[in-house]
């Protein structure tokens, strides 16, 4: 064996905390994924849906700044949702040059809707654990994202 190889290289890697939480994340993220795809959404059709919901009525560029998103999806993925009827745009009464953003009510049932499917998809994801278990990862892992 040449002296730069490591049979546990990846042994390794797979033990970091980074790792584990990456792998987690991505099931997770799957998993909710499919949940609302029952409600014809994408992850990133979500979120821009539910930006507008809280933040609503609110300007397109406002959305691009507060979800980091590209412009140009930004514009796309509203497009989806208002050929879907889930969200509308209208001249903004703050200034008639732009357009805000509003959810549709059929969007706020949508929107519902995949809430609640979001929460068994992440029961499904932390079904291997006690309940106090689960408390405990969530607390947990708000103490490392905060830090």
């Amino acid at each position: 064996m040449a002296p730069t190889e490591d049979p546990h290289a990846l042994a390794h890697i797979q033990s970091l905390p980074s790792w584990l939480v990456g792998r987690v994340a991505a099931r997770g993220r799957g998993l909710v994924a499919e949940a609302i795809a029952k409600e014809g959404l994408k992850l990133p059709q979500h979120a821009v849906l539910a930006a507008v919901s809280e933040y609503g009525p609110v300007a397109q560029a406002d959305l691009v700044r507060r979800l980091g998103f590209d412009a140009k999806d930004v514009a796309l993925l509203l497009n989806h949702l208002e050929k879907a009827g889930l969200a509308r745009r209208e001249p903004d009464p703050k200034d008639r040059r732009k357009n805000a953003v509003t959810v549709t009510p059929a969007g706020a049932q949508v929107l519902a809707r995949c809430a609640e499917l979001a929460e068994r998809a992440n029961s499904a994801l932390l079904a291997p654990l006690s309940e106090a278990e689960a408390r405990q990862l969530m607390e947990l892992l708000t103490r490392v994202y905060e830090a």
